[in-house]
Formats: C-alpha cells, structure tokens, sequence
C-alpha cells in the first residue's frame, strides 16, 4: 500500500477506495507501522512546532512540556484507533454487522486521515481551528466505511454509525482534555 496513494483516494474517491481497502489483506502490524503511526505524528508534531517553536504573541510552551505533550498526544491517538476498534468490532453485532477485528482496525485507521492531515493546521497555533474540517470529512469518511467493512444491514447502518461517530467524538474530546492537561498551568491562558 502506497500511503500517499491511499491518503489521495480516500480524500478524493473514498466510497471505492473503502471497497478496495475492504478486500485487500491487512495485519494489526501492517496497519499501524505503515500506515496510522506515520500519519497520526502529523498533528502531534504540528501542535509541538505551533506551541514550542512559533508560540502565540511571543510566548511560547517550553520545549520539554512541549516534547511531553507531543508525545503523550501520539500515544493518546495510537490508543485511541486501537480502542475505536474494539468498540467498533464490539458494537458489530447488536447492529447486525460482521464481527472482524481486523476490519473494524481498518475502519479506526482509515477514517481519521482527514482529521490527521488537518492536524497541519496547528502548526499556526491562530489556524488551528481549521482542522475541525479535517474532524468533520473524517466522519464522513466512517460514514462510507463502517457499513461497507463491518457489512452492516442497511437498516441497520444508520444507526450503527451514529453511535461509533458519537463514541468517536468524546473519545477525540477526551484526549483534547489529556493534552490540555499537559501544558503548564501557566500556558494555558493564552
């Protein structure tokens, strides 16, 4: 898989690419060392570069809280896909989907790349507001997916997708709140 090839597809003609990502051969290894760990440093780093290096009105995070967030924002994010989907693999069944944790795994990678680009946006901390677009194709990226991988009645679909969009948005909100916990009080009121 050609990680800008997929990134391209999935922005500009995701309903087929999410039919080609569901017949091709994936491992929970594959997925997350070729795929979600390079993608999901994007906004970590961005937000490290917009906060410690270009700051907000000449003030600036100190690098070490910086470094600090930085990481524990990528860790938050590499735990975030790999709980998304055990709740998406989970949930599967009540709504008449096929449970298969490697598609949910599919479904959790791909539909944040929207998002995770957009994560660019941090790099001007006053821009960053933007990537709430790349949050919101990001759900309808899950929404063309979820039902196409987990193989959803579409009676069910709806449904089902409503509650894993829901589930995904407070756990986003959650780390949100992880990471504002990691700036210094003192930062925080810039």
């Amino acid at each position: 898989m050609d990680i800008v090839e997929r990134v391209q597809k999935l922005l500009l003609t995701p309903k087929s690419e999410w039919e080609t990502i569901a017949e091709e051969p994936a491992t929970l290894h594959g997925l997350f060392t070729n795929y979600v760990m390079i993608l999901a440093a994007i906004p970590a780093v961005s937000n490290f570069i917009g906060y410690s290096v270009i700051g907000i009105a000449q003030v600036r995070v100190p690098m070490s809280y910086g470094v600090t967030q930085m990481v524990i924002t990528y860790a938050l994010t590499l735990a975030f896909v790999y709980l998304l989907a055990i709740l998406i693999c989970s949930l599967a069944g009540p709504f008449g989907g096929q449970k298969n944790f490697l598609m949910a795994l599919k479904v959790a990678a791909f539909a944040p790349t929207a998002a995770w680009l957009a994560g660019v946006f941090k790099i001007v901390p006053w821009l960053a507001i933007l990537s709430i677009v790349g949050g919101l194709y990001s759900l309808y990226l899950l929404y063309l997916g979820l039902p196409v991988l987990m193989k959803t009645p579409e009676s069910q679909s709806i449904a089902y997708i409503a509650v894993v969009a829901l589930i995904t948005i407070v756990l986003t909100v959650i780390i949100a709140a992880l990471q504002f916990l990691a700036i210094p009080p003192l930062m925080r009121g810039f």
